[in-house]
C-alpha cells in the first residue's frame, strides 16, 4: 500500500480525518508523519527520551512446542542497524505499510530467547513478503524482533514465523532445549485505521534528556529484562558502565547449573540503564590480573539461563580474592536501535572489577 496516497484520500477503508486531526494536534504534517517523524537534534551519547513514542497493537499470540510467540504492529518508522562497530540508518519507504514485530520466549520459564526470527506473509493471492526480522531495542518495547513491511492492501494475512535454534550456550536447566527450528502460524487482519490510529505521544521538554520511558506491559508476554543485580548468584563483584551499558558481575562457587559445576564461574550480565533490558549480540573477553601480571585471558560465552536470561560467562578457577578482572567489549551489541537507543552502546571498551 502507498501510505502517502492512503493518507491523502478522504474515502476508502479508514476515516482519515480522524488520523489527520490526531497528527495535526501533535504538530505533524499528515503526509510525512511516518516518513520523517521528529528526531531530537542534540542527542546525548547515551540512552535518551526520543521526540515521540509510538503506540503498539497486538495481533495474536500462540505457542509452539513450549515456545511463546507474539505478533505486534505499529507505524512504519526509521531505525538503525548495527554491523560490527558501525550503524546504518534505515528510512521508511513509501511502500511500507506497518512495522511488524515479534517476541519469542520459553513458556515454562518466561525466558526471552535470543535467536533468528523470519516471517513469511501470505494473503489469499499468495506470498506477499518474506523477511528476516531484525533483533531490536526500542524504548517502550525493549528487546524484540521487527522490520518495516510492505503489504498489498487491507485484508486477511497469514504469517509463518520461523524461529531458528538458539546458538547461545545453555545452563543445565536448558540442556537439550531450543535446538530445532520451530514454526508458528498466526493470522492478522490489516486495517490501516487500526495501525494508523495507534497513539503517538510527544514527550515535550523530556525529549533529548537522559532517561527512557517505561516498558509496555503485554498480557502473557514476558518483559525482556535482566534480573536486578541483587538477584545474581554468587558473590557480586560490582557494576560498571561502558557507553551507558551497565555490566553487573558476580563470581559463583560450585553451583550445579553452570558448566564445570565444581569450579568457580564468572557471570557478566549487561543491561540497559533504567529498564535493565537484555543486551545480547556482544563479543566479550576478559583478563584476570594479579600483582600486575595476567593469570587468565579468555573469551566469555553468551549463555541462556532461566533465572539470568541472556548473559556472558566462563569458568574461572584461577581467580582469587584481590585479583582485577577486566572485561573487554570486542564488539558492541549487534542489535538494531530505535530512536532513543541509537547513540548508546557503540563506543565500548572495557569495564573493571576487583574480586
Amino acid at each position: 500500500m502507498d501510505r502517502r496516497r492512503f493518507l491523502k484520500t478522504t474515502s476508502g477503508l479508514v476515516g482519515v480525518a480522524g488520523v489527520s486531526g490526531c497528527l495535526q494536534r501533535l504538530g505533524f504534517e499528515t503526509q510525512s508523519a511516518w516518513r520523517d517523524p521528529p528526531l531530537v537534534e542534540d542527542r546525548p551519547d547515551g540512552v535518551y527520551y526520543p521526540a515521540i513514542v509510538e503506540g503498539m497493537g497486538v495481533y495474536e499470540t500462540t505457542t509452539v512446542n513450549g515456545i511463546g510467540v507474539a505478533l505486534m504492529h505499529s507505524f512504519p518508522h526509521r531505525f538503525w542497524t548495527v554491523t560490527g562497530p558501525n550503524k546504518t540508518k534505515v528510512v521508511v519507504s513509501s511502500d511500507d505499510s506497518l512495522h511488524l514485530m515479534a517476541s519469542v520466549w520459553d513458556v515454562e520459564s518466561g525466558t526471552v530467547l535470543p535467536t533468528a526470527v523470519s516471517v513469511d506473509i501470505q494473503n489469499e493471492e499468495g506470498n506477499v513478503s518474506t523477511t528476516n526480522l531484525w533483533s531490536m531495542l526500542s524504548p517502550n518495547m525493549g528487546f524484540h524482533y521487527g522490520d518495516n513491511v510492505a503489504l498489498s492492501g487491507s485484508g486477511e494475512y497469514e504469517v509463518t514465523v520461523r524461529i531458528a535454534p538458539v546458538q547461545a550456550a545453555r545452563t543445565s536447566p536448558f540442556k537439550g532445549r531450543f535446538t530445532e527450528m520451530r514454526t508458528a502460524q498466526l493470522q492478522f487482519t490489516f486495517e490501516p485505521s487500526e495501525t494508523y490510529d495507534l497513539p503517538i505521544r510527544r514527550l515535550g521538554d523530556e525529549a533529548g534528556t537522559r532517561g527512557t520511558v517505561e516498558l509496555m506491559q503485554m498480557d502473557g508476554v514476558p518483559a525482556p529484562v535482566a534480573p536486578p543485580k541483587e538477584q545474581l548468584p554468587g558473590r557480586l563483584l560490582g557494576e560498571a558502565s561502558a557507553d551507558d551499558a551497565v555490566f553487573c558481575t558476580s563470581l559463583v562457587d560450585e553451583e550445579r547449573r553452570f558448566p564445570e559445576k565444581d569450579r568457580p564461574y564468572l557471570v557478566v550480565s549487561p543491561r540497559t540503564p533504567y529498564n535493565r533490558v537484555l543486551l545480547p549480540g556482544m563479543s566479550l573477553s576478559m583478563v584476570v590480573e594479579r600483582d600486575g601480571k595476567a593469570v587468565l585471558e579468555t573469551g566469555l560465552d553468551g549463555t541462556l539461563d532461566p533465572d539470568l536470561g541472556y548473559y556472558y560467562g566462563t569458568t574461572a578457577a584461577e581467580v582469587e580474592r584481590g585479583d582485577t578482572v577486566t572485561v573487554r567489549i570486542e564488539t558492541p551489541p549487534q542489535v538494531s536501535r530505535h530512536d532513543g537507543y541509537e547513540t548508546a552502546f557503540m563506543q565500548m571498551s572495557t569495564v573493571q572489577f576487583t574480586v
